[in-house]
């Protein structure tokens, strides 16, 4: 168990490592997953099963649009679904941000719509339910931070479920508009969750508080018919 929590922390260092110089700073409200604070976050965190497939699967948003894309990819390829082929890795196949797109989801969203401005947290829900997997889209004014917490802490402790947020970022004191993302793992001792940020060119992962977190889910997306923001349960279909 040691071996594998070190060899998370090196991961945590690798995945927040990298182009220094075009990362923004971090609000002081956010805990960066690589300092001595997030590591130590990860060490007591008493859900993080779903840290090690999304660290293993991880991607950078190909474009500024991408934030939904980038993370359904990673918790696509988490799941281990049967993937479309990749002409340049044949025989593998992985899901990637270019063959995730299919004509299911081209009914959800077309992806030179997502290219133009990214998606909405019921279109995110409804892209990731075209693949065979079980999926709940909840947005925060529907629901309570401490039923948030609940949700998100039991599904991040089992293995085969993710959770994905939808936030506005200025809400969290980062720059600036709605970003999706996944999380990695929640420590009750400080009551703050990991989010792998796929942003990996502005921001680090980093750990926030629930509070905030729900707070800057409970904000409006008028991209979506002004309803809140929120998150998204994905489970293998058993």
């Amino acid at each position: 168990m040691l071996k594998r929590l070190l060899g998370a922390v090196l991961l945590l260092l690798a995945l927040a490592s990298g182009s220094h110089a075009e990362t923004l700073p971090l609000p002081p409200n956010l805990i960066g997953a690589a300092s001595p604070a997030g590591e130590g976050y990860f060490f007591e965190a008493e859900a993080r099963a779903a840290y090690f497939p999304l660290a293993d699967n991880f991607v950078t948003q190909k474009n500024q649009a991408f934030c939904g894309v980038a993370s359904s990819v990673m918790v696509l390829n988490a799941l281990q679904l049967p993937a479309p082929a990749v002409p340049e890795y044949d025989p593998y196949r992985t899901f990637t941000q270019d063959n995730v797109f299919s004509a299911a989801t081209e009914a959800v969203i077309p992806a030179d719509t997502i290219r133009e401005m990214g998606m909405t947290l019921d279109q995110l829900g409804a892209f990731i339910a075209t693949q065979p997997v079980a999926v709940e889209v909840h947005h925060a004014a529907d629901t309570s931070l401490e039923a948030f917490r609940a949700a998100a802490r039991d599904y991040l402790s089992k293995p085969g479920h993710f959770v994905v947020v939808n936030y506005l970022r200025k809400a969290i004191g980062q720059e600036k508009g709605g970003h999706i993302s996944p999380l990695a793992a929640y420590d009750g001792k400080s009551d703050r969750f990991l989010i792998l940020d796929v942003a990996r060119y502005k921001y680090p992962p980093v750990w926030v508080t629930a509070a905030d977190l729900f707070a800057a889910m409970n904000t409006t997306d008028s991209d979506n018919q002004n309803r809140t923001r929120g998150y998204v349960l994905i489970a293998a279909k058993p």
